[in-house]
């Protein structure tokens, strides 16, 4: 069950506190990476990073054990004239996989950053922790962040309905409330009394 239809409220309001604080992110910056290990399949334009791997974008941080980037063009010929200096596609993330932003944190099992379609998805144990005024904590089994909106809508459960942490398959969380100094307000009595 999708946050849109499962509470169309939350999702105006998760969506407009992403908006509201989050400045646009550019997908078409170059990707920096570190990582123990580096093993490149070139003929299938792939990179396997293992080991405490680390990619950056701008203002957004991926961590992950492990991280496959999909690419085009090829490694060996980058800066021969050959086959072009690789252009990077995807990022596929495993094991501790941890999206920072500015604002916000978000943690899951896996982790997909589409650069072609502007999608940051991860799926399994997901928990998206805001911060600032509009301080939140939402958890569920899949997340998807829209980097050209800044749209974040979160299901209840994860590709196949495993891999949740909301409350029955849920989307669950906690809503921050302005504290307001109210010395006129009556006091309220206990209940039953």
């Amino acid at each position: 069950m999708t946050i849109l239809r499962a509470a169309p409220l939350f999702a105006l309001l998760i969506a407009g506190a992403a908006t509201a604080q989050q400045a646009k992110h550019n997908s078409n910056a170059p990707v920096d990476f570190d990582a123990d290990h580096m093993e490149v399949h070139d003929l299938e334009h792939r990179a396997f990073l293992t080991g405490s791997v680390r990619a950056v974008q701008q203002d957004m941080t991926l961590t992950a054990d492990r991280v496959t980037a999909n690419y085009t063009g090829s490694m060996a010929n980058s800066g021969q004239g050959g086959g072009g200096s690789p252009q990077i596609h995807r990022l596929d993330a495993t094991g501790h996989v941890v999206v920072t932003r500015p604002t916000e944190v978000a943690h899951g099992d896996y982790g997909i950053y589409d650069l072609d379609k502007r999608l940051v998805t991860l799926i399994g144990k997901v928990t998206l922790d805001r911060t600032g005024a509009n301080a939140s904590t939402v958890r569920g089994g899949r997340l998807v962040i829209n980097l050209d909106t800044n749209q974040a809508t979160m299901d209840g459960g994860a590709v196949g309905g495993a891999g949740t942490t909301g409350k029955g398959g849920r989307v669950s969380g906690r809503f921050t409330v302005p504290q307001h100094n109210d010395s006129n307000a009556p006091a309220t009595k206990p209940a039953g009394k």
